[in-house]
């Protein structure tokens, strides 16, 4: 298992112990030779009441000890109940192990979140990763549609470098093929418009929306109307290039706006530049492995295949690497269909060092996934690993009512509208708030609610919260309370947090402990959409103990005549302060002091 910063967490150091019992077993008992114990998990239980902590162990190690699983869960338990930490073992169902931690390791889970402080739950030790996301066409403005993709992308890499990965965040700039001379076309327009040219209706097939104004005034101003005077073939080039510029720097802005920044801009066209054509030389590459026949794909059963043709052509052996069908390269124009540049692309994803990539990709490219694997599967010769994350619609909402959005029309609803609407920590949070793969209601009016329902609100507020309890401990109880955070750290660090006690403490402590454990799965699983979902669990039972303390003064924060238990509760609140922070900063969100 990987290490956290300094020391291990809770539950690293509770699987150490399972994984020693294990180990100390196989070796009384004479177990085969290397066995693989790194499948052995601790991990919170699906029910509470059955303890803190369960463990896969006797499930996954019955076959190489040659005992039922039940009979081995028993000896394995038999072992943990000797151990100081553990307060209670119980075998469960087939083989499940539940274990119940003593009162004092919660206390030390809080201490190690004092001590840790921002690196509470850091990883270190990572692989190199590649994570491509937004890559929308530079044919304009970004829409609420591609800024889902965006924070996932943006989250993701955060999560993965706090995981101790070396992250780069690449846009690759889709700048070659139909859609950009397109583009180029509808510059030419406004650049005639801006010319005193009266253009009348936008012609059917060409992007109508104003924001091409600017591009046809920049033409306009930088090369008179000498443009007019020349044909198609040699205009197109010099307003493509300048159209794709503006563009560009216009969604670069609008990522801005939500504070995002990429790594990398790749563009397609230097895939293809004269005199050093990436894409020819992969074609060439996979036809020497034997992977590049010349073909005839059978006619497609059931829907349409969007690029099968009924002719002999140049063929990928997809299916040789789990694709559903062999794909093709050339067109029948002679021009590379997009699949060759993208196994192109991604060659060079790996050439430069990046076995593990990740592409953030909207909801209309599911069916491009199995191949896209199989051509890195083929182009690294197995080494290389490309994991899709998928990113569903958004449903733009206002009061329950849509909000019409359409790139064609020009009546979209930008990205930078609904930033400078709503704000950057609605528009991230609530983007995170739903898993990726599941169509997301964004309702702008639900999220400027000040309300649990609007779950950005609500755990912005909990760190807000935990700095007005410091606050009122400074004027009533601690003046020398440290307003410095990591002075205040260590101040409540020396605290006497075994007497924190009651069955409402000890579970926030809980939620604390498992904060490394839920990065280390979020990570994994490449999704950050976890770390919403958990900050949001973290809020509310820190504000439901703050209200308990309103109606039990006994489980208020701050007690006047008992200074120490005083002291103890204002290290938890520190804890919660400390990781709402920390999980907040992933998502790229700020964390308030106080809520205005």
């Amino acid at each position: 298992m990987p290490q956290t910063s300094s020391s291990l967490h809770l539950f690293a150091d509770v699987l150490a112990r399972v994984h020693g019992a294990c180990r100390a077993l196989a070796a009384d008992s004479g177990w085969p030779e290397g066995i693989d114990f790194s499948r052995v998990v601790v991990e919170p239980p699906r029910d509470a009441s059955h303890g803190d902590m369960a463990t896969n162990a006797a499930m996954v190690l019955a076959k190489e000890a040659k005992a039922k699983p039940r009979d081995l869960a028993e000896q394995i338990a038999e072992r943990l109940r000797a151990d100081a930490l553990i307060a209670k073992v119980d075998v469960a169902g087939p083989g499940f192990i539940n274990l119940t931690l003593r009162p004092a390791a919660w206390a030390e889970a809080l201490r190690t979140v004092l001590r840790e402080g921002a690196d509470y739950g850091r990883i270190r030790g990572g692989a190199k990763v590649n994570v491509e996301y937004v890559s929308a066409n530079p044919t304009g403005p970004m829409h609420v549609g591609h800024c889902r993709g965006a924070v996932f992308g943006d989250a993701l890499a955060s999560l993965l470098q706090f995981a101790g990965h070396d992250v780069t965040r690449e846009y690759y700039i889709n700048d070659a093929g139909a859609q950009v001379d397109v583009l180029a076309r509808s510059a030419f327009l406004r650049y005639r418009e801006a010319l005193g040219e009266d253009i009348g209706a936008i012609p059917e097939g060409l992007y109508p929306g104003d924001y091409l104004k600017p591009v046809g005034e920049a033409l306009a101003k930088e090369h008179g109307d000498k443009l007019l005077a020349r044909s198609e073939a040699e205009w197109l080039p010099i307003v493509r290039a300048k159209a794709i510029a503006m563009m560009m720097d216009e969604i670069k802005d609008d990522l801005a706006a939500l504070n995002i920044r990429h790594d990398v801009f790749f563009s397609e066209r230097s895939l293809i530049e004269t005199g050093n054509n990436r894409v020819a030389e992969t074609i060439d590459f996979l036809r020497a492995k034997g992977d590049i026949y010349e073909g005839r794909l059978p006619p497609p059963k059931g829907a349409p295949v969007e690029d099968w043709e009924d002719r002999e052509q140049l063929l990928f052996r997809a299916t040789a690497y789990g694709d559903d069908v062999d794909r093709p390269l050339i067109k029948s124009d002679n021009s590379y269909t997009y699949f060759a540049s993208d196994i192109a692309y991604h060659k060079n994803k790996f050439d430069r060092g990046f076995a593990e990539m990740i592409d953030v990709w909207g909801a209309d490219h599911g069916g491009y996934i199995k191949r896209m694997q199989a051509a890195v599967k083929a182009t690294t010769s197995g080494k290389g690993s490309l994991d899709v994350k998928i990113v569903q619609l958004v449903k733009l909402l206002r009061n329950g009512e849509p909000v019409k959005m359409s790139k064609r029309s020009g009546d979209f609803v930008t990205l930078r509208e609904v930033v400078d609407e709503v704000g950057q920590d609605a528009v991230r949070f609530m983007m995170l708030y739903r898993k990726n793969d599941a169509v997301l209601d964004f309702d702008l009016a639900k999220v400027m609610e000040q309300s649990r329902d609007n779950p950005v609100f609500y755990v912005q507020y909990g760190h807000a919260r935990g700095h007005s309890i410091f606050r009122n401990a400074r004027a009533e109880v601690f003046p020398e309370l440290p307003e410095d955070a990591g002075a205040r750290i260590a101040w409540l660090a020396e605290s006497a947090v075994e007497r924190l006690s009651d069955p409402v403490e000890l579970d926030l402590l809980k939620r604390l402990a498992i904060y490394p454990r839920m990065l280390e799965a979020a990570a994994a699983a490449h999704e950050p959409h976890r770390i919403a979902f958990y900050l949001y669990d973290l809020a509310s039972e820190f504000h439901a103990l703050w209200t308990k303390g309103r109606d039990l003064p006994y489980l208020r924060f701050i007690i006047n005549n008992d200074a120490d238990l005083t002291k103890a509760r204002l290290a938890m609140v520190q804890g919660v302060v400390s990781v709402l922070a920390s999980g907040l900063a992933i998502l790229g969100v700020h964390a308030p002091d106080e809520m205005r």
